[in-house]
């Protein structure tokens, strides 16, 4: 389990560092007019965006540690740190400050991991029935259809909505990766999971990137952060049989929703927003759409 908590918080910094980097990337680029997977082309020329990939890619490996060695509620908790990491460089970056209701988040957040460590008990099955696998690929275009709806849109909630979207999509991420029968290439050639995890990955990535262009930098981390904490979280009690020490379940869903509260309360906070979250000399820009 140590290896498991350190590689899910280390995870944490690396995904916190990457969605700032991301956030200058994607508004080094003209917003996307809705859900066109050119946009990923577009935000790959831009080299601060390709080190937030890399850094992405960094976090997956740590994640997928933390996936395999922890229950999902725990493994996903520990990705919630991450808002964090990108609320305290956002006020570096982009010059806001955190108030006492935002530090206070920041407390709930690491006293919710606290409280899930704590009460966190063996890990589930790693295996998926056809229904599942089915299952998870209905929930995947449902987001894919929804995202297409939402990026068309210029309403105040868009970066959001398509955060939360976002979110949805690494939570499938997540659980695919969990139900994975091995690493060898054959296994991963023959398992459904490895496909719908491609496919999530890169779904979410485009809805994140998107939300990124749209509005604060909180306000599409934050609803990403608690989908894909809580999401897994469920699903793995409910359906792959992650476990919580006799007598301490009501100290693991306080620990899940002080994380995901925190993570929440965060989104409010605005620093990064697209007019003062450019780079230096770069064109200036119009507040987001909407």
């Amino acid at each position: 389990m140590p290896l498991g908590i350190g590689a899910a918080l280390a995870a944490a910094v690396v995904f916190g560092v990457a969605a700032i980097m991301q956030a200058v990337g994607a508004r080094r680029v003209p917003p996307a007019a809705g859900l066109d997977p050119r946009m990923l082309l577009k935000l790959l020329r831009q080299p601060v965006f390709v080190a937030a990939v890399l850094l992405n890619v960094l976090g997956f490996l740590l994640h997928l540690v933390a996936l395999r060695a922890l229950p999902l509620y725990l493994a996903q908790g520990g990705i919630a740190a991450s808002l964090v990491v990108t609320a305290a460089l956002a006020v570096r970056v982009f010059g806001d400050r955190l108030r006492t209701a935002e530090w206070l988040a920041v407390a709930a957040v690491f006293a919710g991991l606290g409280l899930m460590t704590t009460a966190s008990g063996p890990t589930g099955v790693d295996r998926a029935s056809t229904g599942f696998m089915l299952g998870l690929c209905v929930a995947l275009m449902l987001i894919a259809v929804a995202g297409v709806v939402v990026s068309r849109s210029h309403r105040p909630l868009v970066p959001a909505a398509l955060g939360t979207l976002a979110g949805l999509g690494f939570a499938v991420d997540s659980v695919a990766i969990r139900v994975l029968p091995g690493f060898t290439p054959l296994e991963l050639a023959q398992s459904g999971a490895t496909y719908v995890f491609l496919a999530s990955a890169g779904l979410s990535f485009l809805l994140y990137s998107i939300g990124l262009q749209r509005g604060a930098v909180t306000a599409a981390t934050a609803p990403m952060i608690v989908m894909q904490t809580a999401v897994p979280a469920v699903v793995g009690v409910l359906l792959l049989d992650d476990g919580v020490r006799s007598g301490l379940l009501p100290v693991a869903l306080v620990g899940l929703v002080l994380t995901a509260g925190g993570a929440a309360r965060l989104a409010r906070f605005q620093g990064g927003s697209p007019q003062v979250g450019r780079s230096p000399g770069s064109p200036a820009q119009g507040p987001a759409p909407g």
